[in-house]
């Protein structure tokens, strides 16, 4: 198959829905997922190996601020000393490209609330961090 650059993805037809409400002011998401390892050594071999034992599931919400959103959502489970869990749902789908992709991420919780961040003739955005527990692919690209 030849590389057509007309099918590389572009970000712009991104969506996201943190429990089933579409953000639209999402700048960009980003989700990874680390595996913790170990090492490994065995006698007589002069490179260890490594061991998976682990998993760190983290992301990054980045949006721009029309609203008072983050504040409403978790001030008060935060004050109160409770942690609120939530879904992400992110759907990429360019039109040059003829195809979708979904994944949801269950269980995230953010790990700061921005309570003030602006300056002067700047827009003003919003970056959170968050940590999720599982995930699922909903939709691939071939």
């Amino acid at each position: 198959m030849a590389y057509d650059e007309s099918k590389v993805i572009n970000g712009t037809h991104g969506y996201l829905w943190l429990d089933g409400d579409l953000i639209q002011e999402v700048q960009s998401v980003k989700a990874t997922i680390t595996p913790k390892t170990e090492t490994v050594s065995q006698s007589g071999e002069m490179v260890d190996g490594t061991k998976v034992t682990g998993l760190e599931c983290k992301g990054e919400l980045k949006t721009n601020k029309i609203n008072s959103r983050w504040i409403k959502l978790m001030s008060d489970s935060l004050k109160a000393g409770k942690q609120r869990s939530f879904t992400i749902i992110s759907k990429l789908a360019d039109p040059s490209n003829g195809g979708t992709e979904r994944v949801k991420l269950t269980g995230c919780v953010f790990t700061e609330l921005p309570l003030i961040d602006w300056e002067l003739k700047k827009l003003a955005e919003e970056s959170l961090n968050f940590n999720f527990k599982n995930w699922e692919v909903l939709d691939s690209i071939e």
